[in-house]
């Protein structure tokens, strides 16, 4: 009888023990230190992947819009005072630098837009605010990069600490009882299933992330090809009524 009472009231402390907060407060100082900044990078990761998430919805709905009044035939002057000018996301951009080259060298007296350079200078416009807009999109991922690989070995290391203070304490107590080493063992492990807790959504937040910022910096180029063929004809246009 009172050994089926000692092991329901083992069995009690052993689920209490396995809580979250039970295994930080009986950890050592340092296992505590490492769970608290794998808990603080997680929290961190989950704002990026949050951030990134609705930043990239937000980029295509807007590129979609801007893209229909774009093809609309509507006066691209006109689009460029309303749109170009100010441009407040990353599309508008691109047309704004590859329209503000055109009006430039196209106000300049004399110039042949065709010899002058122009078409290379829109080129280089829009190449420049596509990796400009492309590294705007992609800011913060190199974090997510570094923590995917690197926390596992931070909760691996908080797991070798802590399994050393186990033994310790075991050695300090002359006892190997189970009822002894558990607890030890399960705070020091606790530390590695914070790691990969971190690891695995920084991890595939980081590809998934990254394919989206590639997609959307591919929309931006094939956009910019084909504005940058709209103003090349409209170059030899000018060129041929000139001759």
């Amino acid at each position: 009888m009172d050994q089926l009472v000692n092991s329901s009231a083992l069995g009690a402390a052993g689920a209490g023990g396995l809580s979250p907060l039970h295994l930080f407060l009986n950890a050592s100082i340092v296992v505590q230190v490492v769970m608290v900044g794998l808990v603080l990078c997680s929290v961190f990761v989950w704002a990026i992947i949050l951030e990134k998430i609705f930043l990239l919805r937000r980029v295509n709905r807007e590129a979609s819009s801007f893209e229909d009044r774009f093809w609309s035939g509507g006066s691209l002057d006109d689009l460029y005072d309303s749109e170009g000018a100010r441009p407040v996301h990353p599309m508008a951009a691109v047309f704004g630098a590859a329209m503000g080259e055109w009006r430039r060298s196209t106000r300049i007296v004399g110039i042949d837009v065709i010899r002058g350079g122009t078409q290379e200078r829109i080129d280089r416009a829009i190449g420049l605010t596509i990796t400009r807009e492309t590294d705007r999109l992609s800011r913060y991922l190199v974090l997510l990069a570094t923590v995917g690989p690197v926390a596992p070995f931070v909760g691996l290391f908080g797991t070798v600490w802590g399994i050393m203070h186990a033994f310790s304490s075991i050695a300090s107590m002359h006892n190997t009882n189970l009822s002894v080493v558990a607890p030890g063992i399960s705070e020091a492990l606790f530390a590695t299933a914070i790691g990969l807790l971190t690891a695995i959504p920084a991890y595939f937040a980081y590809n998934l992330i990254s394919r989206g910022v590639d997609n959307f910096s591919e929309r931006m180029e094939g956009f910019g090809t084909e504005f940058a063929a709209i103003l090349s004809r409209q170059s030899e246009e000018r060129g041929s009524e000139k001759g």
